[in-house]
């Protein structure tokens, strides 16, 4: 069978090291299915694209390639959120109603937050996996001796302030402890490096991973979190994520298990103070819980569930 990716972003689809989150899925699974199938990933339509009749097209959050390119089945691979206001206001709501679509959510809550008046022909969930990088969780001894570090690395603020102001004021004054940050494109941060806050801005992936391996935990909120991708990174090189348990990530923390999930941001410090004294043999045991549980998520899993839904 022949599949076309398509991907509408202006982020160049060769440049492997600098893709983003979704960018990056994309590759991947094109790079599996490209082995026995004729396969292109692309983030245009072209006339080359439009000239041959595809078997399937997995597009990622855009309908509208199946209103230009002909296929067999139109598989529309959903990340983010599709509120009907914003499907309208960047044309894609007609798209959707007029193509008999089949929809793969990256996780339940996606699936039940996206309204059935898309009536799609068919809804599965299928969760995202973690990229190559990610994967090699080999630690050495040494690793599992953290530094007092925890990490934000979501490419989303909201929150971040709140969690800057309790860093100042509540953590700092009485604990040694680092917040950095990473992801967000906004030089203000830069101010409080006095402060144990310690501005990072974006890296590559060999950067973020080597600061996730030296860290105690991760902080994401969850406020907008369709799957997030970057906690079950985080998880793969030994991180608790400290999150208020809302959206996605609500399935996929176990709280005192592989994160620890908090009610308020006033609860931030005590998790924090937590975290930092905890045992060597109970942090060890957080750290090997945060590997075992992200390796549900290895490409060499979920691949297993595509190549299922593609053959069906």
């Amino acid at each position: 069978m022949n599949i076309l990716f398509y991907v509408k972003t202006k982020q160049n689809l060769q440049n492997i090291k600098k893709l983003g989150g979704i960018e990056i899925l994309n590759y991947n699974l094109y790079k599996f299915f490209k082995k026995n199938n004729l396969a292109i990933l692309t983030n245009k339509i072209t006339n080359k694209i439009i000239d041959i009749n595809w078997d399937i097209i997995i597009s990622s959050n855009d309908a509208t390639i199946f209103n230009y390119v002909q296929t067999k089945r139109k598989i529309l691979w959903l990340h983010n959120k599709l509120q009907i206001e914003k499907s309208i206001r960047k044309k894609q709501f007609f798209s959707l109603i007029k193509h008999k679509i089949e929809a793969v959510f990256v996780s339940k809550y996606l699936n039940l937050r996206t309204s059935n008046i898309y009536n799609f022909k068919k809804r599965t969930v299928i969760p995202n996996f973690l990229p190559d990088e990610f994967e090699k969780r080999k630690l050495k001894k040494n690793r599992f001796n953290r530094k007092k570090k925890f990490i934000w690395s979501v490419k989303r603020s909201k929150g971040l302030d709140e969690v800057v102001n309790i860093w100042i004021n509540e953590i700092y004054p009485h604990n040694n402890v680092e917040l950095h940050i990473f992801g967000i494109n906004d030089n203000k941060y830069k101010i409080y490096k006095n402060k144990n806050i310690i501005y990072h801005g974006n890296v590559n992936r060999k950067k973020l991973i080597n600061n996730y391996k030296d860290s105690m935990g991760m902080i994401c909120l969850g406020y907008d979190e369709t799957f997030c991708l970057n906690a079950i990174e985080a998880m793969s090189t030994g991180l608790p994520i400290i999150t208020l348990g809302e959206t996605a990530l609500r399935e996929i923390i176990i709280n005192n298990y592989n994160g620890f999930k908090i009610n308020s941001l006033d609860k931030l410090n005590s998790i924090v103070n937590k975290i930092v004294s905890l045992q060597t043999n109970k942090r060890n045991k957080l750290i090997k819980n945060c590997i075992d549980y992200s390796k549900k998520y290895d490409f060499e899993i979920i691949k297993k569930k595509w190549i299922l839904f593609l053959n069906k």
